[in-house]
């Protein structure tokens, strides 16, 4: 059994979470905050943002 997919947004900016489109944002700012949020609840994900506009994605690392 095969799990469905969400294809990355083509615009706008998404969290990936774990290799997976977990939520999309209207703002690069909106995206980051909710990225950093779930950083600090789970610190083991990998999360980015990835910027359908610039067709590339952030890792977010919190400092320490």
């Amino acid at each position: 059994m095969h799990r469905a997919t969400r294809e990355l947004p083509t615009s706008g900016y998404a969290l990936v979470v774990d290799g997976h489109t977990n939520a999309e944002f209207k703002t690069r700012e909106g995206a980051r905050e909710g990225a950093e949020d779930l950083k600090r609840r789970f610190p083991m994900l990998q999360i980015r943002v990835y910027d359908a506009e610039a067709k590339r994605s952030d890792d977010i690392v919190l400092a320490t």
